[in-house]
């Protein structure tokens, strides 16, 4: 088994809804982004993360560098522990409502362009390989692989802080749950 370490994002400059689709982090993100390097460059060297994986989103981009220059390592951008997608019918405006939807279902009955059951098989296939990795993501998608390994049917089932570091294992065929993250005290909604 080969550790990896799932990674929500610090928190950004901007919010759903709002003018910037790709926001950064805002100071309070920076800060998180310092310390979830600092936790995991604390851990004993045989559990300390050799690689670093980032959705290409700037948000996460941006949470994933300072591990990835405490390593000595370039970020590794992977689509596959990005965002859900969002249906093309729908503005950025509407996505905040889609999603709150998509929050109080099933992954089977997820409307939209694509089978999103399906994807968050894609997103857990993302990280069978990734053993040594520190995968910094979103909250959707932390949910898909959480709700993956818990054989859980609803598409919210963790509420991960900003920064939170959820521990994992693979052996190159699957990935197994060792220890969730921090959960926010407040919803995302």
């Amino acid at each position: 088994m080969s550790r990896l370490y799932l990674i929500r994002h610090g928190k950004p400059a901007a919010v759903w809804g709002e003018a910037d689709e790709d926001p950064g982090l805002d100071a309070t993100g920076q800060a998180q982004a310092r310390a979830a390097r600092d936790h995991l460059m604390s851990l004993p060297p045989a559990e300390r993360p050799t690689r670093v994986v980032s959705s290409p989103l700037r948000r996460c981009r941006e949470t994933a560098a300072p591990t990835a220059a405490a390593l000595g390592v370039e970020i590794e951008i992977d689509p596959f522990v990005g965002e859900i997608p969002t249906p093309k019918a729908l503005g950025a405006a509407e996505r905040p409502a889609w999603l709150r939807a998509v929050f109080q279902g099933r992954w089977k009955d997820v409307e939209g362009d694509l089978d999103y059951d399906a994807w968050r098989g894609d997103v857990v296939r993302a990280l069978v390989g990734r053993g040594g990795a520190a995968v910094f993501s979103h909250y959707v998608a932390i949910n898909a692989v959480m709700s993956h390994l818990e054989g859980e049917e609803r598409v919210l089932v963790f509420r991960p802080d900003h920064a939170s570091i959820s521990t994992l294992d693979t052996d190159g065929e699957r990935v197994t749950l060792v220890e969730r993250g921090r959960e926010a005290s407040t919803q995302v909604l």
